[in-house]
């Protein structure tokens, strides 16, 4: 073999080894994901730190919302929370002026006004006049039931209305005055001791002995009841 073509020859295989590779159809890509750099790059990052904020300000707007919730019963919060607060410190005073079994009619009760108020101390293990005396615990159970009820059926009650917010206030800060001396000391503490004489109808001969939250209940009640009659059918 002649040197030319020998020569040739080799030039052609290094021309062979020299093309370039065939690149991928058009469309497909030979890696998972293109990297990014440069300002594409800085927007992305941009982008996905910017996320959080956001999430945050979601949740602040959803804390007002219950906020906002909360603040359109803050009447009847607010009553309930004086009532309770009133009852509880009244019982307090009693107990540190008389001592307990302190009964109407005792030398040791304190005259308010002779013939008609007394303050005296006493427990009451039942409801208003003495009605399921010995059944404390299941008393507190209903008072309990009582207050989750109104919780859950609010808006069928209508405690929107100021109205109803006033009557409610007084009827739950009652029960849950009720019902504090119930799990504290298995019984009602009662104190006012009223006499309205013979001419008066039978129930109240003798009055039952009452205190502030049994009040914060009647007047609640009495308020509540007399608001619905008032609402057009």
């Amino acid at each position: 073999m002649s040197g030319k073509p020998l020569a040739g020859f080799v030039f052609n295989l290094s021309a062979m080894s020299a093309e370039p590779e065939p690149s991928a159809p058009q469309g497909l890509s030979t890696s998972a994901a293109p990297k990014l750099s440069g300002p594409a790059s800085a927007a992305l990052s941009g982008a996905t730190s910017s996320s959080a904020p956001r999430a945050q300000g979601y949740e602040i707007v959803g804390s007002k919302s219950r906020l906002e919730r909360l603040l359109a019963y803050r009447l009847l919060l607010l009553l309930a929370l004086g009532v309770l607060a009133l009852d509880q410190a009244s019982k307090l005073w009693i107990a540190s002026q008389l001592d307990f079994g302190t009964y109407p009619g005792s030398r040791d009760a304190l005259v308010v006004v002779d013939n008609f108020f007394y303050l005296v101390h006493v427990g009451n293990t039942g409801a208003a006049w003495s009605n399921f005396a010995g059944h404390s615990s299941l008393l507190a159970l209903l008072a309990f039931g009582t207050l989750t009820a109104i919780f859950f059926w609010r808006h069928t009650l209508g405690l929107r209305s100021r109205v109803a917010q006033a009557a409610f206030g007084l009827l739950c800060g009652g029960i849950a005055g009720n019902l504090l001396d119930r799990l504290v000391h298995g019984h009602v503490v009662d104190f006012i001791d009223l006499h309205f004489g013979p001419h008066f109808p039978a129930m109240f001969n003798p009055y039952p002995t009452f205190n502030v939250a049994d009040s914060g209940i009647c007047v609640g009640t009495l308020l509540y009841v007399i608001h619905s009659l008032r609402q057009p059918k």
